[in-house]
C-alpha cells in the first residue's frame, strides 16, 4: 500500500513512519524539513502544508492509497492561539482536500482537547464520565477549536468526495522511557490538586501507532472519531476519587472503575477491533529505540 504520511518528522508521526514502512508499505512522508538520514521504504519531502499549491503537489503526486494526517501544531504553548488555530486548520483543510482529490482514505489526528476541558480558562467537570466520542465540545483555546473544525472538514471531505476518514481522538501522547507527564502527576496531592482538563489520562504512543493501524485496515462509512487512551490514568489511585477531590465533586452520571480511564474507548474496540496494550507502570521506564532515521 502507499501511504502519506504528514508530520513525518514530528514526535508521533515518526514512529507512524518507522511502523508503516517495517511493514513494508511505501510511505511518503511530508514535514518542513527532511529528516538526517534515510529510511528503507520511505521517502521524505519538505513541504508547508499550510500553502494550498505545496500540499496538493506533496499529496497528489505519490497517488496515495490513504493519507495519515499528523502534521501541526500539537498543543497550546508552542505559539498563539491564533497561530495554533489557524495553522492546523488551513493544513487540515489542504491535505483533505488533496486526498479526496487523490480518492485516499484519510486517517488524523484530532485531539481529546476538542471537548474543551484540557485547556480551559476554568477547568470543568464532564457531563458524565466515562467520555466517549458523543460528549458536548465546548473548546475554548485555539488548539482544541482547531480540532473541532478538523473534524468538520474530514466529514466534509468524505461528502464531497466519498472517501473514509478516521480522526483519532489520543489523549496525553507519551513515550516509552520517557513518560514525563507521571512524573508531573506523581506531586499529585489531594489537598492542593491542580485540576487536569485530562484527568491524568495518556495513551502511549505504540498504542496511538496500533489503533492508526486498525483504522487503516477497517472499512470505515464515512467519518468517524476515535478516542485512544490507555486503560488506566496515570497517577497509580482511583480515578473518581482523584477528580472528586481536585474539582471539589463528580458528575451525576459517573460509572468508573478505580484506576480506569476518565476516557473511554469502547467504541474503538468494538468498530476497529483495538484496545490499548501499554501502561505506565512497565513502559514509563522502557528502553525502546524510536525512529532511527532521526536524530537520537
Amino acid at each position: 500500500m502507499k501511504l502519506v504520511v504528514t508530520g513525518a518528522t514530528g514526535a508521533a508521526g515518526s514512529w507512524i513512519v518507522d511502523h508503516f514502512a517495517d511493514a513494508g508499505h511505501e510511505v511518503v512522508g511530508i514535514d518542513l524539513e527532511r529528516p538526517p538520514r534515510e529510511r528503507e521504504n520511505a521517502t521524505f519531502l519538505e513541504a508547508d502544508l499550510t500553502e494550498q499549491g505545496q500540499a496538493l503537489e506533496a499529496i497528489l503526486d505519490p497517488e496515495p492509497d490513504a493519507v495519515i494526517h499528523f502534521a501541526g501544531i500539537p498543543r497550546m504553548g508552542i505559539t498563539t492561539g491564533t497561530e495554533t488555530f489557524l495553522t492546523n486548520v488551513s493544513s487540515a483543510y489542504h491535505v483533505f482536500e488533496a486526498a479526496g482529490r487523490a480518492d485516499a482514505d484519510v486517517i488524523w489526528a484530532s485531539s481529546e482537547s476538542l471537548y474543551g476541558m484540557p485547556f480551559a480558562q476554568q477547568p470543568f467537570l464532564p457531563d458524565y464520565l466515562p467520555i466517549d466520542e458523543t460528549h458536548p465540545q465546548r473548546p475554548e483555546d485555539g488548539y482544541g477549536a482547531s480540532k473541532l473544525v478538523g473534524e468538520e472538514l474530514a466529514a466534509k471531505t468524505v461528502r464531497k468526495y466519498g472517501i473514509s476518514a478516521a480522526s483519532i481522538r489520543p489523549t496525553w501522547i507519551q513515550y516509552p522511557g520517557d513518560y514525563y507527564a507521571i512524573d508531573e502527576w506523581t506531586l499529585f496531592d489531594p489537598e492542593t490538586a491542580d485540576r487536569s482538563g485530562c484527568f491524568w489520562s495518556y495513551v502511549d504512543i505504540r498504542d496511538v501507532v496500533s489503533i492508526v493501524d486498525a483504522a487503516l485496515e477497517t472499512d470505515i462509512d464515512g467519518h468517524e472519531p476515535y478516542l485512544a487512551a490507555a486503560p488506566d490514568n496515570g497517577l497509580g489511585r482511583p480515578t473518581a476519587d482523584a477528580i472528586e477531590a481536585a474539582f471539589g465533586g463528580l458528575p451525576d452520571d459517573c460509572d468508573l472503575e478505580g484506576e480506569q480511564s476518565a476516557f473511554s474507548t469502547a467504541k474503538a474496540r468494538r468498530e476497529l477491533d483495538w484496545k490499548p496494550a501499554y501502561s505506565w507502570r512497565e513502559a514509563q521506564n522502557e528502553d525502546v529505540d524510536g525512529p532511527a532515521f532521526l536524530d537520537p
